[in-house]
């Protein structure tokens, strides 16, 4: 081929990139309940802006990460950051989109939000079934001033794959031998006792409607259904409630800079301040599109975010990414994601 021949195809090519981005309507994503809330939030005011919507699946990161590699959507959404070698074999390009944290929620009569203290051991207590009443000893001493009652403690957890459980279930095996050798930390677990509820929204419900509950869902959904949260116990045996100023505080822990892939996990992280079970939501696109356009289309939502809807996630006490890492982030796309228009 010529030259002037393989000039031609190459303008035929970015001409066809760039129509496809123009001409997208709206992007296509699925994956993680944790960053739905927000996700939602910045999809509405986009679409103001832009005239472009997204159309999120709130299905949970096992779900989102079998899509992506399945090809039907154009992004994938993961609280559970796969590994560079997974990265690699898969041909996909990660990055986090967002930071916030997991707190445990309960419905247990005269307990209002903040009031309860628990830390790692007892909660893992209680989902291996060892603790099963709410005025057991161990929740007792935790919580002196409290009156406990003679109820029976119901376990709700997530029935799907998730990275929620990934978090809760990474924080349990952190902080309790046991747990981490006969239920370990993963998308989806064998949970030996509780009831099973599908996503964040569907724990929160569950929770809300069982008596003697306890469950654990990203914090936006317990702030906005008004739920009792529990404050935690954390590394440095500091108590913590969860908001963006403890979130943060774990956050500021990552290395993302020499992590291969973005590969950072936040749970039981040091410092006075830290939420013990915090995390990152990661987007997954893939490295050679087979849509530039909808991929670029995707990258610029998030680009968008980036730079106008920090306060929006503040909004929702979630942790917007800093600009340093942002910067991280963008030169990651123009490195790693091929045949895609400048964002």
């Amino acid at each position: 081929m010529s030259s002037i021949n393989a000039q031609r195809v190459l303008l035929v090519l970015s001409a066809v990139a760039l129509g496809a981005a123009a001409t997208v309507a709206e992007i296509s994503g699925a994956g993680a309940t944790f960053p739905y809330p927000i996700y939602s939030k910045w999809a509405d005011a986009y679409k103001q802006q832009t005239g472009i919507g997204l159309n999120y699946q709130s299905i949970g990161s096992g779900g989102g990460i079998k899509q992506i590699k399945a090809k039907t959507v154009t992004f994938g959404a993961s609280d559970m950051p796969l590994e560079a070698a997974e990265l690699q074999a898969a041909g996909l390009v990660q990055f986090p989109a967002i930071i916030g944290g997991v707190v445990p929620v309960v419905n247990v009569k005269g307990v209002q939000g903040g009031q309860m203290l628990l830390d790692g051991a007892t909660m893992a207590s209680i989902y291996l079934g060892e603790i099963t009443m709410w005025n057991d000893p161990r929740i007792r001493k935790l919580n002196p001033s409290l009156n406990l009652p003679a109820t029976a403690i119901a376990p709700i957890y997530r029935s799907d794959g998730s990275g929620t459980n990934f978090l809760f279930s990474n924080y349990l095996s952190s902080v309790s031998a046991k747990f981490k050798e006969t239920v370990g930390a993963a998308t989806a677990v064998q949970w030996p006792v509780g009831i099973g509820a599908k996503g964040n929204e569907g724990v929160a419900n569950m929770t809300t409607q069982t008596d003697g509950a306890i469950g654990y869902v990203e914090y936006a959904y317990a702030k906005q259904n008004r739920m009792a949260y529990a404050d935690l116990m954390n590394a440095a045996a500091r108590k913590v409630a969860p908001d963006a100023e403890t979130f943060q505080a774990a956050a500021a822990n990552a290395d993302w800079a020499h992590a291969a892939g973005y590969h950072v996990i936040l749970t039981n992280q040091p410092g006075e301040k830290s939420w013990p079970i915090t995390g990152a939501s990661f987007i997954l696109v893939y490295a050679v599109p087979a849509n530039p356009g909808a991929t670029a289309a995707a990258l610029k939502f998030f680009d968008w975010a980036f730079r106008s809807g920090s306060k929006m996630a503040s909004d929702l006490d979630y942790v917007p990414l800093p600009e340093s890492l942002v910067t991280q982030i963008r030169n990651t796309w123009k490195t790693q994601i091929k045949g895609i228009p400048a964002i």
